[in-house]
């Protein structure tokens, strides 16, 4: 029905995307071979950021890809449907204010659908359109947003071409999927290509996030204009994994830029404003009042929580619409510059993206990363212990944070708050690596190279892509790249760090064991990555004999020398191999 409605609405693209996003699971069965290719193609069909060397139609920077994504959002609405409904007639209806550039449904507290018109004029029209609903007893606060509610004439009377539509995906599989589709690999490499393609963020989750700062975005304008609401995070640095919270910040500075230096003759008007002690408590005032605002009139937003003593004053909120919970801060312009670092490089290689989102995956399903602030590794972290192990391969798959500096020109220089945060931001001028290695090799080399780190007396520092004395007595020490410093995993404790050690040699060493030509009859055992993510056999009962014969010291002294020993040429296949169940 979807289908046929491209010819009265001129055009709706995302019914071509949405056959590449919604890829059903069969096709993931029958050719798992195919994956990193797929997501090859699919990255150079949508237009997205190309990555690794192959790589030759020019990339989008980070700004652009932003500017792009916020003049999307900005022409796009907001619909809470009936459960049932006529796609063809609802686009029909909608197409009276202006065509319609493309559309999707998904649910989340009820079906909604996320509608991008070709011209902004026709969210004007379809906002004049609307009227204020009437609440018998109660009282409706008549607040106009890009939100709103279809209801249908006669409910009672469904036509046959009512029905359920298809909804777009914004949750990741379960575990017992995820295990079934890596058993069903073919390699370890394409098993952490198929990792990442279920788990990344799709093109219409996107596109929500961004409709959803858009969305806060008009709420604050209405006492800061030209105010502007960005997403930063996982949201939009390529490292984003279905289901992360969203994150944005409120930025000021464009109103400053608008109105300065403006002069008449002799005269200089200036806005009256009320002063405050500190910038700090600016920041506290602006943020109580939009969290009022969100709590008493923004449509969706649940929870509202004014964390305004912590160290980054913060709003957290649920945007029952979209489904997220989001954190609003304000002027946090060295997070988005962080953010466009990550987005440089998971864009330089394919290979940075695939390794990230395994690791962290990794570290998650043995509670080394948690939701819960605490003394644990943060994905942040994990993000950059894997660029600092690709900046040390032998040719670099990285550059450094220096090198990347001296590409910079006039146009990229960047100070914040006195920090030196320029970089080149032009995709196009940094020199791909020359390196081939295999996702394989580079995911039991990293569990390898940090069970050997010493952790003890050495820093992570990607600036110089080098391992330096440590500058404190934290267990775990990761220089901030920009805010050099501060130490981003001074929260984790000695013996999380301990833990993650362990885990590490675990791994390389279960790795190590892998026989590559398994026979397919053994394909229901979990093997590769799939081993990798049940639980640690630090806890299972084949390793609890081993426990009871060999006291911990000669255990992990055992599992080194194996590591040592035992290359990828002459790695056999033994009865070290895990056997466990496939429950989640």
């Amino acid at each position: 029905m979807a289908a046929r409605a491209v010819g009265l609405l001129a055009s709706l693209p995302l019914c071509a995307q949405r056959s590449q996003v919604l890829r059903p699971i069969h096709r993931l069965l029958s050719c798992p071979r195919t994956v990193a290719a797929e997501i090859k193609r699919e990255e150079q069909s949508s237009g997205s950021v190309e990555t690794g060397s192959e790589g030759r139609t020019p990339k989008k920077t980070f700004s652009e890809v932003q500017k792009e994504r916020r003049e999307q959002a900005q022409r796009t609405v907001l619909i809470h449907c009936p459960n049932k409904i006529s796609v063809k007639k609802f686009l029909k209806y909608l197409s009276q204010h202006g065509p319609i550039n493309n559309h999707f449904f998904y649910e989340s507290f009820g079906l909604y659908a996320v509608v991008e018109f070709c011209q902004k004029e026709s969210v004007t029209s379809l906002q004049n359109g609307t009227r204020t609903p009437s609440m018998g007893t109660e009282a409706a606060i008549p607040f106009r947003s890009r939100v709103f509610n279809l209801k249908t004439k006669n409910p009672s009377n469904p036509t046959s071409e009512q029905s359920r539509v298809q909804c777009s995906i914004h949750a990741p599989p379960s575990s017992k999927k995820l295990l079934e589709l890596l058993c069903c690999a073919e390699s370890i490499d394409d098993q952490l290509n198929t990792l990442l393609k279920e788990l990344q963020l799709t093109e219409e989750n996107t596109k929500l996030r961004y409709l959803t700062c858009s969305l806060i975005e008009d709420i604050a304008a209405a006492y800061f204009l030209d105010c502007t609401v960005r997403p930063f995070g996982s949201s939009v640095n390529s490292f984003g994994k279905l289901g992360c919270d969203l994150d944005m910040f409120l930025d000021l500075d464009e109103i400053g830029k608008f109105s300065a230096n403006k002069t008449s003759g002799n005269f200089l008007m200036e806005f009256q404003v009320k002063n405050v002690p500190s910038e700090r408590m600016a920041t506290q005032k602006i943020l109580s009042v939009i969290g009022e605002c969100l709590d008493h009139f923004g449509p969706g937003c649940v929870g509202v929580q004014k964390i305004l003593n912590a160290r980054c004053p913060l709003v957290r909120f649920s945007h029952q619409a979209s489904g997220f919970q989001c954190d609003l801060t304000t002027n946090n312009r060295i997070a988005l510059k962080s953010s466009e670092l990550l987005y440089i490089y998971g864009a330089l290689d394919s290979r940075v993206r695939a390794l990230v989102f395994s690791i962290r995956c990794w570290a998650r399903a043995h509670s080394l990363t948690s939701s819960i602030p605490g003394s644990w590794i943060t994905n942040f972290s994990l993000t950059m212990m894997v660029i600092f192990f690709l900046q040390r391969r032998s040719p670099p798959i990285l550059p450094t944070l220096d090198s990347l500096k001296t590409l910079a020109d006039a146009e990229d220089k960047c100070v914040i708050e006195g920090h030196n945060c320029t970089f080149v931001r032009d995709l196009n001028k940094i020199k791909p690596s020359g390196n081939t290695e295999t996702l394989e090799l580079l995911l039991k080399e990293f569990f390898e190279y940090f069970g050997n780190f010493a952790f003890n007396k050495n820093s992570i520092n990607i600036r110089q892509g080098r391992e330096q004395n440590k500058p404190e007595s934290s267990p775990l020490h990761i220089q901030n790249p920009f805010e050099t410093s501060l130490n981003i995993s001074k929260n984790v404790s000695q013996s999380q760090l301990q833990k993650f050690v362990e885990l590490a040699r675990e791994s390389a060493w279960i790795l190590n064991q892998e026989d590559k030509d398994r026979p397919s009859s053994s394909r229901s055992q979990p093997w590769g990555l799939a081993a990798l993510l049940l639980p640690s056999v630090v806890n299972s009962a084949s390793l609890a004999k081993r426990v009871r014969k060999k006291p911990a010291s000669e255990r992990i002294k055992s599992l080194l020398e194996s590591i040592k020993s035992s290359g990828p040429e002459n790695a056999t296949c033994t009865n070290g191999k895990r056997t466990v169940s496939t429950q989640a």
